[in-house]
């Protein structure tokens, strides 16, 4: 971290809003300021948050490498590839990880990197801010909590005790700080995402369209408290975002990983990419998880395992949302036929790609897929698990059916699907069993098949226990629960931080 009178450095740096804001300053601002002399407008007060937002984005999939630990590390995907390319996210995948894993040291860096610029806002708003209209200081305020609490949710869920940074520090020293609980972690994120929740409007319109909103405070809010199975708290934080009255479920849930209907309903919070802008805003990942034949890196496979999850019909037809999320045999690939031999496992995944009749193999790397960090559905699930967890399996139907009702009738709004027009019969049929123990299992298959290569699932699979994660990952002979529900803290953080007590 840098010393407090140059670390206003980062703020100017960015130019734009990787979230929303898709005007390019035409000049760049060059010097260094101090917070006295740079927070005295709104103009760059407005600068200093939008470089707040810049490290969500997957502008460079390998510095961003939280698809890695969210689901390589998980039974729903393997790294793919070639074997000695990005090694590193191999090891991941086979749970042979040290300290200096390029992974684990990137979403450290990437995540705390975007703390940092927080604390910027923060610091620089905490006092006379004369030169600032009140609106633009709140609202400046609110989304800077929002976006800390959100780094600070990836990283403890990732790195679990993790040192906890609310000031930008004036020497080196002060960056030397010790681990804090996790629980001291979550307690911190409760405090940022709930004033931020009093202070956030609950949309944008026009250039700011994509900003942290209310809503996105309320779900985060909600899915942290499921982490820590405050399951009352869980359940009536979601049910607080539903009355809104602003998300609803797309009809067709493809969707939501469409450019073309993009910042929808359901977006609760979203990172924002868009193609051919300099600088470059644009969504990384879908060269990456592209086969090479066409073009891209050719990692990212899904596995057989969660293909399986999906359920059938009894007459045998799939769940739609298994082929809008996974390109498989016998099913096209966008625009193109689809190879199984592009992939190991007969695989690809569909969301975070699009089509190269709308980003050409030119620029393939230059995706404008929004990544949908929190979508009304996962709201939704969280309610539904943290009522049936809370003892009220009956009142947990009803969300959850919302869910699957969407994926069935995608069939009445997609006329690309075969069979339009008419549901499948018994095609995911309604849920009502209230026995805690089978809806238990029901929600977790569902949340799998929903947010499925959303980055969440390991996650997910620790959160549940022991018991699931020896299940899930039990092809993985190295992966041990204790070791390994936390990925290490890195070598970088180890060897310049003494106060860490490891």
């Amino acid at each position: 971290m840098k010393a407090k009178h140059n670390y206003i450095f980062l703020a100017v740096a960015l130019l734009f809003t990787a979230t929303g804001c898709k005007k390019i300053l035409d000049q760049p601002v060059v010097g260094v300021y101090s917070s006295s002399n740079y927070f005295t407008n709104d103009a760059n007060t407005i600068l200093a948050v939008n470089s707040a937002y810049s490290p969500l984005t997957f502008t460079d999939a390998s510095s961003n490498a939280i698809w890695v630990l969210g689901d390589v590390a998980s039974d729903d995907a393997i790294k793919g590839g070639s074997a000695g390319d990005q090694g590193d996210f191999q090891l991941i995948n086979d749970f042979n990880i040290n300290p200096s894993n390029s992974a684990v040291e990137a979403v450290w860096k990437r995540y705390y990197q975007g703390v940092f610029a927080c604390n910027v806002v923060t610091n620089g708003l905490a006092g006379t801010t004369t030169g600032i209209s009140p609106t633009v200081k709140t609202q400046a305020l609110a989304q800077a909590k929002f976006l800390r609490a959100y780094y600070y949710f990836v990283l403890t869920t990732c790195y679990g005790n993790i040192p906890l940074h609310l000031e930008v520090p004036q020497t080196p020293t002060e960056a030397q700080k010790p681990i804090s609980a996790q629980a001291l972690i979550y307690a911190q994120i409760e405090k940022d995402c709930t004033d931020a929740a009093a202070d956030l409007p609950p949309s944008w319109t026009g250039a700011d369209l994509g900003r942290v909103t209310k809503g996105a405070a309320l779900a985060l809010l909600a899915k942290t408290y499921l982490f820590e199975q405050k399951w009352a708290l869980a359940a009536s934080t979601a049910q607080a975002v539903d009355a809104l009255n602003i998300y609803s479920l797309l009809p067709v849930f493809a969707d939501n990983f469409r450019a073309a209907t993009k910042n929808n309903a359901e977006a609760i919070f979203t990172v924002e990419h868009q193609t051919g802008l300099v600088p470059f805003q644009g969504n990384n990942l879908n060269v990456w998880f592209q086969p090479t034949p066409l073009g891209g890196y050719g990692f990212f496979y899904p596995t057989q395992s969660l293909v399986s999850n999906f359920e059938k019909s009894p007459g045998g037809v799939d769940d739609p949302r298994l082929d809008y999320t996974v390109a498989r045999a016998g099913h096209p690939y966008f625009d193109s036929a689809f190879d199984p031999a592009w992939t190991s496992t007969g695989y690809l995944s569909k969301k975070d790609v699009q089509p190269q009749s709308e980003i050409p193999r030119a620029t393939i790397g230059d995706g404008n897929l929004n990544y949908p960090a929190i979508r009304y559905a996962d709201v939704l699930l969280i309610e539904a698990e943290a009522l049936n967890e809370s003892g009220n399996s009956g009142g947990a139907l009803a969300p959850l059916n919302r869910v699957r009702k969407r994926a069935r009738e995608s069939y009445l709004y997609d006329n690309t699907l075969s069979g339009f027009g008419t549901v499948p019969s018994g095609l995911l049929p309604d849920i009502i069993t209230t026995d805690q123990s089978q809806l238990r299992d029901i929600i977790r298959r569902e949340r799998r098949s929903e947010l499925a290569l959303e980055f969440h699932r390991f996650f997910d699979i620790i959160r549940y226990g022991s018991a699931y994660a020896n299940s899930a990952l039990a092809d993985e002979p190295l992966f041990n629960y204790n070791t390994n529900k936390f990925f290490p803290i890195p070598q970088s953080e180890r060897d310049t931080n003494p106060n860490l007590g490891l």
